[in-house]
């Protein structure tokens, strides 16, 4: 029996589905953990097809492929190097389980299947996978570890139970995607664990962009007095070797890596940043087009696709029609060069006036209003979406959430677009975002220094421009009040009374209340975008578009 174990943490990238190319990653991965001295490597949650990997589980194919992929990787532990640790879709008795493997010696030694199968905001895993029974612990060359998988742990059960039936400590893979406060969240079920059981807890979690999820990585060890041994970098991959050494009957992990982990504004900022990066990497496009309007929607987009991608992969657009101001022309363009990417101007005039004229024995001659203003959004998205058609960069949608809540945003039109990388940040913090980007270009970003975004995008009042004179204050409440609404409607699902209750006023938040139900219609058809919240559109909130209901209570 060993009292010294070298265990690696991969905090890896996997691209889902990709199970060949996540297989050869494991392998790198082995193979510098090898180098280090590990005795074993834990990878996250289902590594060899990517997290979520959904209703892909429901194909027979695609399991199998999982598994011929571990069994491949398993064999290749004959050669007497470092033991790996797999997350795995696993079919066995006709049921599908989220499992970990254990290869070592050539051979799969032993298997695992998660227990608390979550079911709640983005998770629907009893959707496809069929509940474990209470796992026990595992052999690995005479050590007994428990190897709980991700939700496991978020209850005191499964780790009781592993406590119990003799593990020695616990090494946790996870799939656990970014939000703001999540981090603090982990570490209190991870003490909480530890404290339970008395055993040291490694968590290792996934890194990267999967659709509308980010995962920050963010890996860490506690020892059994709760004190951090090591900490992983988030936003960025690394492979850790840790230490651990038994003293008695217990297992301790010797000091390490303690990266410092950012928090507040400069993790949404780096989610945002790697959550378009990946989307457009993984997808395969070779960069990204984007309307440069002059407002600050835009230009934060901007900025987030440079620092995501580099000058070089990102294009903007100025459309300008009558109602564009000189200042406006002038911001985007200085908010280009600032940026150093290309920036084309073509005047949208032509085209209105054409489309206009066109519908004009169908209108006939109805006085000018709504639609004649959308026109003018929905032939910018046209001329972007054949920018993007024609060359083959995705269409960057720029609509923050304050927008998308009430609808404020033109179908086929603003909306057009592959992914929107600002789609769960509220217009105050799309504010704070790009101010802070002014201050500090955040770690790993690939943009300039310094000022990217001009001071007049903003201080000065939000428009769309397709009309005289217009400002979204116009028909909306200040944004400041706006997001305040809109965060007890939607983040925690307020009656409105209680709202009310808060000092708004009984109107205005009755008045938002319509506006988000009735833009529902909209939100089904909007591109995906960063996760950023508890409750973003998409995944987390599921409600009907036929919908009567108005609380009045």
């Amino acid at each position: 029996m060993t009292d010294r174990l070298a265990i690696a943490l991969a905090q890896l990238n996997p691209v889902m589905g990709a199970i060949e190319a996540n297989r050869e990653l494991a392998r790198e991965a082995r193979c510098r953990a090898a180098a280090a001295g590990a005795d074993l490597i834990l990878f996250s949650e289902l590594f060899i097809c990517g997290y979520p990997p959904e209703d892909l589980v429901l194909k027979s194919a695609f399991v199998a492929a999982c598994r011929r992929a571990v069994e491949a990787l398993a064999a290749e532990t004959g050669d007497g190097g470092p033991g790996v640790i797999m997350g795995t879709p696993w079919a066995e008795g006709g049921h599908v389980y989220n499992a970990i493997a254990v290869l070592d010696q050539g051979a799969v030694q032993t298997l695992r299947y998660k227990y608390e199968l979550p079911n709640y905001g983005v998770f629907d895993e009893k959707r496809v996978f069929s509940m474990g029974p209470l796992p026990g612990p595992v052999n690995f060359r005479g050590i007994r570890i428990g190897i709980p998988i991700c939700e496991d742990i978020w209850t005191e059960e499964v780790c009781e139970c592993l406590a119990e039936s003799g593990a020695e400590f616990l090494l946790v893979a996870n799939g656990s995607p970014f939000e703001h406060g999540k981090l603090d969240r982990r570490m209190n079920h991870a003490v909480s664990r530890v404290t339970e059981t008395g055993l040291p807890l490694a968590y290792l979690n996934q890194l990267g962009g999967q659709d509308e999820l980010v995962f920050d990585g963010a890996s860490f060890v506690l020892n059994a007095d709760c004190s951090l041994a090591v900490q992983l970098p988030a936003w960025e991959s690394s492979i850790v070797v840790t230490h651990w050494l038994r003293d008695g009957d217990r297992w301790r992990c010797e000091g390490g890596e303690r990266a410092v982990i950012e928090d507040g504004l400069e993790a949404v900022y780096r989610a945002c940043v790697l959550g378009l990066g990946d989307y457009v990497d993984k997808n395969g496009f070779p960069g990204v087009v984007l309307g440069l309007s002059g407002g600050i929607d835009s230009a934060l987009c901007a900025a987030i696709a440079v620092d995501a991608l580099g000058a070089e992969r990102v294009q903007s657009l100025m459309l300008p029609h009558l109602y564009t101001s000189d200042d406006s022309l002038a911001d985007a363009e200085a908010c280009a060069q600032a940026l150093g990417i290309a920036h084309v101007s073509l005047p949208l005039s032509g085209a209105v006036e054409a489309v206009t004229e066109t519908l004009a024995p169908v209108f006939n001659g109805a006085a000018p209003g709504l639609a004649e203003e959308n026109l003018q959004s929905r032939l910018r998205g046209l001329l972007l979406m054949a920018v993007s058609n024609k060359l083959g960069p995705m269409l960057v949608t720029t609509g923050n959430k304050s927008e998308v809540s009430v609808g404020y945003a033109t179908l086929y039109g603003d909306m057009n677009g592959g992914f929107n990388p600002i789609k769960d940040l509220y217009k105050t913090e799309v504010n704070a975002l790009a101010r802070l980007r002014n201050q500090q270009r955040p770690k790993g970003c690939k943009g300039p220094v310094g000022r990217v975004i001009p001071e007049r995008i903003l201080s000065k009042a939000p428009s769309a421009e397709l009309r005289p004179d217009q400002t979204d204050e116009d028909s909306l409440p200040p944004y400041d009040i706006l997001d305040e609404i809109l965060r007890g409607l939607v983040e925690e699902e307020a009656a409105t009374a209680e709202i009310i209750a808060r000092g708004f006023d009984r109107e205005v938040v009755e008045k938002i209340e319509g506006l988000l139900y009735r833009a529902e219609y909209k939100r089904r058809q909007a591109a995906p975008g960063v996760k950023i919240t508890r409750r973003n559109f998409g995944r987390d909130r599921r409600y009907p578009i036929t919908n009567h209901f108005r609380d009045r209570g």
